[in-house]
């Protein structure tokens, strides 16, 4: 990993569509030396794969709620079963296993108040594996880098 790599990287993390040619112009590399140097930091597991990212609000999602979720138990197996279910829920969009006063920490997208308390009730409210649950309704983001 040298600066080129690292300046490759930092262009591919904001503009993941952009040309082969175009990154190499702005590496300063030839077309063949940036596409074998994009393919190792690929195969090498520094770029993980390329998405697209979607405009949630146009698609429904119209509140974030950021969650606490604190666990009954500190046993593996609660853990697991809890992820599980948040692997399920469509509404869960990212799932945290974090350090202090609570186990994890989720981020939420719905298209109303009532969507939320229906995930609240019905699907967090369920599970028997939690013990505290704390919403934090989210009123904009002035950045945003996940990919």
């Amino acid at each position: 990993m040298d600066q080129i790599d690292e300046k490759i990287l930092c262009i591919l993390e904001c503009e993941g569509r952009i040309s082969n040619t175009n990154l190499a112009d702005k590496v300063g590399l030839s077309a063949s030396a940036c596409s074998r140097r994009t393919q190792e930091l690929e195969q090498s597991g520094y770029i993980k794969g390329y998405r697209a990212i979607l405009d949630r609000h146009r698609l429904g999602g119209e509140i974030t709620v950021f969650v606490m979720v604190g666990l009954s138990a500190h046993l593996a197996k609660d853990a697991k079963e809890f992820e599980v279910a948040m692997e399920l829920a469509d509404e869960v969009r990212e799932c945290h296993n974090i350090t202090g006063s609570v186990e994890y920490l989720l981020r939420v997208e719905v298209g109303s108040l009532a969507r939320y308390k229906s995930f609240h009730a019905d699907t967090l409210g369920i599970l028997p594996q939690v013990a505290r649950i704390t919403s934090h309704i989210s009123l904009g983001s002035s950045k945003d880098m996940r990919a």
